[in-house]
Formats: C-alpha cells, sequence, structure tokens
C-alpha cells in the first residue's frame, strides 16, 4: 500500500480531517487539446489516457462505426502493421487499451518510465491516434471480431434486454442504439466512412489527455504536445440533444432462457445536473448498495423473487437513464416487477429515513479512498472530469459534497426527477411473447 493510499485513507477515516484529493493540474496543448495531470512520483509508472467525445452517439445512421472506428486505430498505424505494434508494446512491458461508449473513445497506456520503454510507448500510441492506415485486410478482420461479438451479445437474454430498453427509452436520440452495433449496421460501414469519422472526430480541440504518473508539470506538458502534435485542431464535437420525454412503456420479449431479465426507468440526469449528489446518494440506499439496499430487501431478502436486483445512474452528457434491473426465474417476472414498481413508489413518497442516509453516505465516502488508490483509477477520474468540464477539485469535494447531501433534498430531487407513471420496463424471457397493455 502505498503512502499517498494511506494518506487518503486517514483523511477520510479520522474525525475532523477534510479529505484531500489528488491534485489536478490543467492546460491545452498548441492545437487546443485539454490535458489533466497528476504528479504520483512514488512508482516509476506513467498511465496515460487520451478521450475523444467520439462515442456512439456520433453514429448517426450508422450504428457501431465509433466503435468499429476506434478498433481499428491500433489494427496498423504509421510504419508498422498490427503484429508490428503489438511486438514493439510487448518487448518493452507497454500495456494499451481502447474503447468506445455512447459519449466517448478513449486510448490507454501504461509504461514504465524509463527513457526506452516510454518512448516507444509514447512514440507507438501518437501514431496510433493520428495516423492509422485502415488496410481493407484490418478492416475486414475487425468487422468481422465485432459481428461476431453482437451475435455473442444476441445470445444473452440480459444483452438483449438492455438493448431493447435503450432502443425504446431512447427512441429517435443517437443513445437509443448499442455501441458495438445492431444486426445488419456493421456489413455495409465501408473504410472511407472509418476514415472520415476518424478525420472529423479524433482532432484535437475534441480530445482529453490524462497524465498520472512519475514525471513533472514540464514533461508532462511534452507528452501531451507529442501525442497530440500530429492531430489535426478541428473542432469540438456539437452538442448531444435532450432524450425525448419518458413514456410509460411495457415491451415483453420471448427468449429462451431459464431466467427472466427485467429493466425498468426513464431518464435520469446529465453529468451537470443540479441534483447529481442527492440523485447518486438517494440511489444508494434505494438500490445501489447491495443486499442492504431496498430494492434488495423488498424484492430478494423478504420475497425471494430475484437473484439479483439493483438500481443506478448513469450520468451522460445528455440525460443518461435511470435503471432498476433485476433477473428472476421467468414464472416469477410479473411479480418481481411489480415489487420493483411498488418499492420505487414507497420511496419517492417517504424517501430515506434519516438512519439509511446516513449509512449511505457513510458507505460512499468510506470507500472513496479505494476508488483513487492506483494510477489507473486516478487517470480515468481524471480523463473524465476533463471529458465533462469538471473542476479541477471535483475530487477533494465529493465527500464533503456526498455527506451534506438531506434527506429533505433527496426527497425533493426524487420526486420531481421520476415520474412512476412514465416508466419503461422491458422484460425478456423464458415464456411467450405477451402484448402490452
Amino acid at each position: 500500500m502505498t503512502s499517498r493510499l494511506l494518506g487518503l485513507i486517514a483523511l477520510v477515516l479520522l474525525p475532523g480531517l477534510v479529505v484531500a484529493g489528488p491534485q489536478v493540474q490543467s492546460w491545452h496543448t498548441a492545437n487546443g487539446a485539454k490535458v489533466m495531470f497528476v504528479a504520483a512520483p512514488d512508482l516509476p509508472m506513467l498511465d496515460v489516457r487520451v478521450v475523444f467525445d467520439a462515442g456512439s452517439a456520433r453514429d448517426e445512421a450508422h450504428p457501431g462505426l465509433a466503435v468499429f472506428t476506434n478498433a481499428v486505430l491500433d489494427q496498423g498505424a504509421g510504419d508498422w502493421s498490427a503484429d508490428q505494434i503489438a511486438a514493439r508494446l510487448e518487448n518493452r512491458g507497454v500495456n494499451m487499451g481502447n474503447g468506445a461508449l455512447r459519449d466517448m473513445a478513449w486510448y490507454s497506456m501504461r509504461s514504465l518510465t524509463e527513457p526506452k520503454a516510454l518512448g516507444v510507448g509514447l512514440e507507438t500510441l501518437a501514431a496510433v491516434l493520428a495516423r492509422p492506415r485502415f488496410a481493407e485486410a484490418d478492416v475486414a478482420r475487425i468487422r468481422e471480431q465485432l459481428q461476431i461479438a453482437l451475435r455473442q451479445d444476441l445470445q444473452s437474454p440480459g444483452s438483449v434486454a438492455s438493448r431493447q430498453f435503450f432502443r425504446s427509452l431512447y427512441a429517435g436520440h443517437p443513445y437509443g442504439h448499442d455501441p458495438g452495433g445492431e444486426p445488419g449496421s456493421l456489413a455495409p460501414i465501408t473504410r472511407a466512412q472509418l476514415r472520415d469519422f476518424h478525420r472529423r472526430y479524433y482532432v484535437a480541440r475534441n480530445a482529453v489527455v490524462a497524465i498520472v504518473g512519475a514525471v513533472d508539470r514540464q514533461r508532462a506538458a511534452a507528452i501531451a504536445e507529442q501525442l497530440t502534435a500530429g492531430l489535426p485542431t478541428g473542432e469540438h464535437a456539437a452538442p448531444v440533444p435532450p432524450p425525448p420525454p419518458p413514456q410509460a412503456r411495457l415491451e415483453r420479449l420471448a427468449f429462451p432462457s431459464t431466467q427472466t431479465h427485467i429493466y425498468l426507468g426513464e431518464p435520469g440526469m446529465a453529468r451537470h445536473d443540479p441534483d447529481y449528489f442527492p440523485l447518486y446518494v438517494g440511489n444508494h440506499v434505494l438500490g445501489g448498495s447491495g443486499l442492504v439496499s431496498l430494492l434488495a430487501d423488498e424484492v430478494r431478502n423478504k420475497r425471494g423473487l430475484s437473484y439479483s436486483v439493483y438500481s443506478y445512474f448513469t450520468p451522460m452528457r445528455a440525460a443518461g437513464p435511470f435503471m432498476m434491473v433485476a433477473q428472476t426465474k421467468n414464472s416469477q417476472a410479473d411479480r418481481t416487477l411489480a415489487v420493483m414498481r411498488e418499492t420505487l413508489g414507497r420511496y419517492l413518497e417517504h424517501g430515506p429515513s434519516a438512519e439509511e442516509l446516513d449509512k449511505a453516505k457513510q458507505n460512499i465516502s468510506g470507500g472513496f479512498p479505494l476508488k483513487v488508490a492506483s494510477n489507473k483509477q486516478i487517470v480515468e477520474y481524471i480523463a473524465m472530469m476533463g471529458f465533462y468540464d469538471y473542476p479541477l477539485d471535483w475530487l477533494d469535494t465529493l465527500v464533503s459534497k456526498v455527506e451534506a447531501v438531506t434527506v429533505e433534498q433527496v426527497r425533493s430531487a426524487f420526486r420531481r426527477r421520476l415520474d412512476p407513471a412514465a416508466l419503461t420496463a422491458v422484460v425478456v424471457g423464458g415464456e411467450a411473447a405477451a402484448a402490452a397493455p
């Protein structure tokens, strides 16, 4: 355990002390990329995460385009093929990762700060970001891999339920389709479309470079310049439109499974929502604290209806979903759904007790140090902060904002933001599909 982690734990657990997160510095590169930096001198390591506003919300009429583009970049870039890139990194112990969600796409790198290893890692990552080849053979290989992953997804009732929930909740909205694509959507995507997506969204003004490790500010600035120098300046992606108003829906999909998967919810909150902390802390009581949550107590503990039940908010650029999720026996699906609705209704009416709220706040605050216990976790946090334009002291003030939440704030926020008469419900299981009432 590092001295930094021990210090954070002490700051949280000792009475009268104020939580202090990592010191975050920020600036912009010469061509407009935002940089987020935390010096972490304890270990001779460097973590880098470059995030672009290039998630599936930018797919437009081509579901899967953002994920497809992101997956192809490291399959050949600059002077190297995919095999050569892999060999360069493996021989020096450098790890590189990537991914794309609805809001964002990213590439990450972890390396020792030993000059040769770090130099090769940064050179490779810079080429992947700015000079991908998009060779026909690489595009064909990644297309096949994504199609296989899609077919596997569609064999899982949980994945089918999640996909249908977003499709129903965000009908006609950029968040409505799955980032991995929809049946038939990957095959028509062309090499030219991948190139065009990269040219539009993988640009400096649409990027955040997060750096955590054993380097000083001057070296971090040089690293950020190296990683973004080859990117066009470009422009930031346009704002994501607000989601459509919630509407009451109940959709049942037949699926050959022994369990039924239930998704219930509506649009919840965006990243800068003024109710962020009341909703976040309040949900910890409702369904975000495992077996001791109200949902788990009512659905699983008291009635034995569900193998797993929970709820959460997913804040995004536009209002991300509030979801209540459960898995149960096919024969118990209707009863489980009814108890989920009843539990939410009582919570909206009465809110948490003072004791329940205090326990939730203690649980969240006590667990916070473990969420920033490694450089990898910190780089993910500060990349998120930069991407969503959070203040630099967001980690410093998180625990105090959690602890300041009151019972009345939770009750007010939940009543204003969730409408039990406008919930979307998706039920996917092994019984015959039934028509929605």
